[in-house]
């Protein structure tokens, strides 16, 4: 399996900042709507707050850094630092 993505990272930081009511930069108008339009995101009196969709895919993806994290711990604990957990599977 590969490492999380960056884009996926970004997602994740993006909808945490929701999560705790962080503001929008100026301009991001177009990452709220892509946000609204894929149901991660609603809009209610006024303030963004995460869909049900969206709390399921911040899960994920926290579970997904977690993942990563302790594989690449145990690799680097069995001095295999240059193999990635996906070169195990194959």
């Amino acid at each position: 399996m590969d490492p999380i993505s960056l884009e996926e990272l970004a997602l994740l930081d993006v909808l945490d900042r929701i999560d705790q009511m962080l503001e929008f930069g100026r301009n991001s108008i177009d990452l709220q709507q892509r946000l609204i339009d894929n149901g991660l995101v609603v809009v209610e009196e006024g303030a963004f707050r995460l869909s049900d969709a969206g709390i399921e895919r911040c899960k994920s993806l926290h579970h997904r850094v977690v993942a990563d994290t302790e594989a690449a711990a145990l690799l680097a604990a069995q001095g295999n630092d240059d193999v990635r957990p996906e070169a195990d599977a194959a």
